[in-house]
């Protein structure tokens, strides 16, 4: 029996023997063929990176000849060479160069020279026009956010009929390695010009860092810091109205640091004049307004993300006045603003070509404690303690059904929360004295669907139906178009 068995195994041995080695050498050649492809990438690396240094030194020598081109124009300027002996000056509508004066073989290679060069300091231009026909019931003149001191700025529907909208020109450039800069311009349909933004930024601090300085979109909050034609509505939240007069755009300076992580967390910090609503100017050195933020985010799974934050903003007010029943009040004291902001993206495996779905939301709180000073420059002039805690909030959500359509819905909500006004505590006054601050909760409901033949045009309709004084609906139909000319930054996330 043992014999048989020795037998046996001797045979099963003899039969998986081939077997083995057949797998053994399968395994051999698909490492073999990995082996192979890993060399060709390698390969095809080392070529690529080998093309893009010839294409620096390139550039560098392109640059050095257009340098010597330009200096032979000004040698020649001041030794009085006759025009008609340098090579007429180039003017090329998409990008101006000036070609020196250089022998005859050598003017044409010249003149790419001097386009290249000249491409390298040009600043990125481009413009975006809006224009917007409104349908309102109700008189947009006689608009109010009850409740909520009026900001003065950019609050309400807009006006009936057609209206330019709010179109922007946009310059943006490095200036060299250390710095860029951007300068936006807004135009409005009253032939306004103002200046929306104008700031410079770091280019090479490390760990992460980066400072700007100048007037800028603050990156409290989520949507604050984009602007308005990239909104996904027509108008701003009502929270954003009421709290920050439409947007905070400081004047001053903004700290940013990247945690070196593999999720999203950012960290930052601005100071500023505090000119800007819900502060005002108030002829003081220094800071008048700072500002803290924190955003955090990640992918979830291969097809969703997030980023959520919060941020706070203190500032002051000295004589902020408003209008209201037709005497001038103001308010001198601190404000405390507080924002939580949250959003969330869908897209079947991370591409939102075909379709996509973006939930956002955030959460304002405000604090206010001072002086109301009633009726002034005028013989009922009065004054009285003043303390608010007000809050608002929207969520809106938007849905990409097909490549080029959109449809949204969002709703708003204030509370204008609870108010202690010294001068009707103490009798003075009544509320019918101060009737744009009398409690109410405005709200608001926005349905809008969009058509964007690419991405440099989009087309909108939005329906709204806004709540925002007591015993009054106004039922709101919008017609927009926003168009991008020339270059343009990618949007934030």
């Amino acid at each position: 029996m043992l014999k048989h068995s020795v037998i046996a195994a001797a045979l099963s041995a003899a039969v998986a023997a081939p077997q083995v080695y057949a797998a053994d050498k399968k395994e051999q050649k698909e490492l073999a063929e990995i082996r192979a492809e890993i060399r060709q990438m390698k390969q095809a690396y080392e070529a690529r990176l080998q093309a893009m240094e010839q294409r620096l030194q390139q550039a560098q020598t392109d640059s050095a000849a257009a340098k010597a081109q330009l200096a032979a124009i000004n040698a020649g300027a001041g030794t009085g060479t006759p025009a008609s002996a340098a090579t007429p000056v180039v003017a090329d509508t998409a990008a101006p160069a000036v070609v020196a004066a250089a022998p005859a073989a050598a003017a044409p290679a010249a003149a790419g020279s001097a386009n290249t060069a000249s491409n390298l300091f040009n600043p990125n231009i481009s413009m975006i026009l809006g224009g917007t026909l409104q349908n309102l019931k109700q008189d947009p003149g006689q608009y109010r956010l009850q409740g909520f001191a009026p900001s003065g700025g950019e609050t309400g529907p807009g006006k009936r009929g057609f209206s330019l909208g709010e179109s922007e020109l946009t310059m943006a450039a490095n200036i060299d390695p250390q710095f860029a800069g951007q300068l936006t311009f807004s135009l409005s349909g009253e032939n306004e010009i103002s200046v929306e933004e104008a700031f410079i930024q770091t280019r090479a601090m490390t760990n992460g860092l980066n400072v700007k300085a100048g007037r800028f979109l603050s990156s409290i909050g989520y949507l604050n810091g984009q602007h308005a034609h990239t909104w996904d509505f027509v108008d701003a939240p009502l929270a954003y109205q009421a709290f920050l007069g439409g947007q905070y755009k400081p004047d001053g300076v903004q700290a940013k640091w990247l945690a070196p992580l593999d999720q999203f967390v950012e960290i930052g910090a601005e100071a500023g004049s505090g000119s800007a609503f819900p502060g005002n100017d108030r002829n003081k050195n220094g800071a008048g307004a700072v500002s803290v933020f924190a955003h955090i985010g990640d992918d979830i799974g291969a097809s969703s993300s997030y980023r959520a934050g919060v941020s706070y903003l203190h500032t002051g007010a000295d004589k902020r006045a408003y209008e209201d029943d037709g005497l001038t009040n103001n308010f001198s004291g601190k404000s405390n603003t507080w924002i939580a902001d949250a959003i969330y993206k869908w897209a079947p495996n991370g591409n939102p070509v075909n379709t996509n779905f973006k939930l956002q939301g955030e959460y304002f709180r405000r604090k206010e404690t001072g002086t109301l000073n009633y009726a002034i420059d005028t013989d009922a002039a009065a004054s009285g303690d003043y303390r608010s805690v007000q809050s608002g909030w929207y969520l809106q959500g938007v849905y990409q059904f097909m490549p080029t359509w959109r449809a949204g819905l969002r709703y708003d909500r204030l509370s204008s929360g609870s108010q202690r006004i010294g001068l009707i505590d103490n009798g003075t006054l009544a509320w019918a004295n101060l009737p744009i601050l009398e409690a109410y909760n405005p709200s608001r409901s926005s349905f809008m669907i969009d058509y964007s033949p690419s991405e440099f045009s989009r087309l909108r309709l939005q329906v709204a139906r806004d709540k925002s004084r007591p015993g009054v609906t106004d039922n709101q139909i919008f017609l927009q178009y926003i168009m991008s000319l020339g270059t343009h930054a990618a949007h934030a996330f």
